[in-house]
Order: C-alpha cells, then sequence, then structure tokens
C-alpha cells in the first residue's frame, strides 16, 4: 500500500486555495477602493462572488494536469471495480448453475 495522497483531495485542496487566494486579493483590492464595495452589508458576499468568479477560470487554466491525473486515478477505480463486480458475478453464476445441475 502506498502513502501516495489522493489525486482528488490534492486537487480540492489546490482549488481552495486558489479560491483563498483570490478571496484575500479581492478583499484588499475592495478595502482600498480599486474595486467597489456592495451595497451595505452584502459586502463579503460580493467579496466571495468576485473571489469565485476569479478563481474559477484560473483554477481550469492552472490545474489542468491536476485534474487529468485525478481523472486517471478515479477512472481507474471505477474499472477496477467493474472487474471486480464481472467476477463476482461470474461466481455466483457458476454456483448457481452448480447447483442447478445437482
Amino acid at each position: 500500500m502506498s502513502l501516495k495522497p489522493s489525486a482528488t483531495i490534492r486537487y480540492t485542496a489546490m482549488r481552495l486555495a486558489i479560491f483563498v487566494g483570490c478571496f484575500a486579493l479581492v478583499a484588499v483590492l475592495v478595502k482600498t477602493g480599486v474595486v467597489p464595495s456592495a451595497l451595505g452589508s452584502a459586502n463579503l458576499a460580493w467579496v466571495a462572488l468576485l473571489a469565485l468568479v476569479i478563481s474559477a477560470p484560473l483554477s481550469f487554466v492552472l490545474l489542468r494536469k491536476q485534474r487529468d491525473v485525478m481523472s486517471e486515478q478515479i477512472s481507474g477505480r471505477i474499472e477496477g471495480a467493474k472487474e471486480r463486480l464481472a467476477e463476482n458475478r461470474a461466481q455466483e453464476d457458476a454456483a448457481d448453475d452448480a447447483a442447478r445441475a445437482h
């Protein structure tokens, strides 16, 4: 058993880090007045929305390689599960055929 971290966890952590970085950057820009602040008490939601809009395309571009690794890992696990299911079905069919033969 290897101690290699799950590609899904790694991708999610990297995506979250990009969002947090964008959130901090947008918060600073709003605080300094470079980016307009929201109306009333919606400032935190405004900052989160802007950070989400900025971080989504950044994640799409910057995490392409990690997303491919994650996809390969997930598809490998799915193929393994399909093979095990087919083996179990074959064993059940063989046991059923043997029971019917007696």
